[in-house]
Formats: structure tokens, C-alpha cells, sequence
């Protein structure tokens, strides 16, 4: 793949661009607080700003790395906010594989916002860095964030029973992928 680091991606709603540090109040309210978001992630509420800001102190360092993504997903009616999160959680260049990972506030859940920021990575990752296959997957007690992949073209692979853990546990996991030959 021909990593290019994280960009600026402006869909008809959102602009997805690189988090600063200054974001740490905005990811704190308007997610990272709340135990409804993190529910079925891997990462525990932030308990203050001040955790919210470690972690956005770690991302910023890491857009130095050509091979990191992560986009704070900024809708343009709300000013330059942030309302959420999405990331190449893990990148495989042996085969051209990126799996990505997203959550949002909850007053934004079920606008559609996620699938547009999801679609416009997918193509961010097919078209500029090259990648031949992208993957999620998800807690299947959380239907909504497979429903985001299907809406972006992912193909239900088959839920892998006890394989993962979040903040509910060990958990069964339904994956998804697209390749680039399938769009």
C-alpha cells in the first residue's frame, strides 16, 4: 500500500480531519464520556477532560507515522466539533488489509452520519493508499454498527463465537470486508 498518513476528507456533511489537542472537551462530551458509546468498544468512558486529553496528546504524535489514520468526524453544521471517531485500527501491508473502528455521540446515532464517514475512509483507503480489502467487525448485540457496514457495500464473513472482548466482556464477533475487486 502507498500509506499517505491521515487527510482531510469533506463528504456533503462532514469533514473527517487529524484530532488536536484542543478537541479533548468536544470528544469528552460529546462521546467519550458516555457509557452508552463505549458500551460494546474496548476502551472504558473517559472519567474526565483530562483523559480525554491524554489520549488526543498519544493520536496526535502518532499523525507523524504515514501508515496512521485517525479522523475526527466534524459535522458542518455543528461547527468544528468533533462528534466522533474513526480509525484504521489495525493496518496488515502483507495484505493490503485495513480494519477499521468508529464510534459517535449518541444525539448523532442513526442520521446516517457514520455510514458517510465510513464510505468516504473506504474509498479514502481503496483509491489513495491502495488497499485490496477492508474489514470491521462488531459485538452482535450491537445490530446498528453492522448495519453501517452493510450499508457501505461490507459482506457478512461469519461471527467467530467467544473470539473478542469489550467492555461486556468476552464477546462473539460478526465480521465484514469489502475488496477492492467487489465495488
Amino acid at each position: 500500500m502507498k500509506h499517505c498518513g491521515t487527510q482531510r476528507i469533506e463528504t456533503n456533511r462532514l469533514i473527517l480531519r487529524e484530532f488536536c489537542v484542543d478537541d479533548a472537551e468536544a470528544m469528552y462530551r460529546n462521546w467519550a464520556s458516555d457509557p452508552e458509546v463505549v458500551k460494546y468498544l474496548t476502551w472504558p468512558a473517559h472519567a474526565n477532560v483530562d483523559v480525554s486529553k491524554e489520549v488526543l496528546k498519544d493520536w496526535v504524535s502518532l499523525y507523524l507515522h504515514k501508515d496512521y489514520y485517525q479522523w475526527a468526524i466534524v459535522l458542518k453544521e455543528h461547527g468544528n466539533d468533533p462528534i466522533g471517531s474513526i480509525s484504521a485500527v489495525k493496518v496488515n501491508d502483507d495484505i493490503d488489509m485495513v480494519h477499521i473502528g468508529y464510534c459517535m455521540g449518541r444525539a448523532w446515532w442513526h442520521q446516517g452520519i457514520m455510514s458517510e464517514a465510513l464510505q468516504a475512509v473506504m474509498d479514502f483507503f481503496f483509491d489513495k493508499v491502495g488497499a485490496n480489502r477492508i474489514e470491521s467487525r462488531h459485538d452482535p448485540r450491537n445490530p446498528h454498527s453492522g448495519m453501517v457496514m452493510k450499508k457501505c457495500g461490507m459482506k457478512y464473513e461469519g461471527t467467530m463465537r467467544s473470539s473478542d472482548r469489550n467492555n461486556q466482556g468476552i464477546c462473539d464477533a460478526s465480521w465484514y470486508a469489502l475488496l477492492r475487486s467487489e465495488r
